[in-house]
């Protein structure tokens, strides 16, 4: 028989350039590349400020994680939930008041449970395991003919 390696730490992503996954590389590349847009368009007072928003942003994008769920994830529930339709409506339904009381309807009350004294309870197991034998000799037949 064959063994196969079974896969561990499947939650854990692969580490693909140097010490980064490939979504923190991509964070930070992008939040690189931003900047050095940026560092041609702005002037240096200007620029600064801007530059460490968007790496400060880029580095909490690929490292940061809030009760251990990743930064990118939390962005985007934060955004769903604000653009998601929030009006919830209830409407309590008004219920007949002859379904409340029916004076036709009894109500059945048992009075004592019967007790199964242990002979009883021993031919009722017998004859359960006598009929379960039955059918295993009825489907073992069926099968050989």
């Amino acid at each position: 028989m064959k063994q196969y390696q079974v896969p561990q730490f499947i939650t854990i992503e692969d580490k693909v350039i140097g010490p980064l996954t490939l979504k923190q590389f991509g964070f930070l590349a992008a939040g690189g590349v931003l900047i050095f847009i940026l560092h041609s368009l702005l002037v240096p007072l200007l620029f600064y400020p801007v530059a460490g928003l968007i790496g400060g942003f880029a580095a909490a994008l690929a490292f940061l994680k809030v009760q251990q769920q990743p930064f990118p994830t939390l962005i985007r529930r934060a955004f769903l939930f604000f653009i998601r339709p929030r009006l919830y409506l209830w409407k309590k339904e008004k219920t007949p008041p002859a379904a409340i009381s029916d004076p036709t309807k009894k109500e059945v009350t048992i009075s004592a449970i019967p007790k199964m004294s242990a002979s009883k309870l021993s031919d009722l197991a017998w004859s359960l395991d006598i009929q379960g034998r039955m059918r295993e000799n009825t489907n073992n037949e069926t099968r050989i003919t």
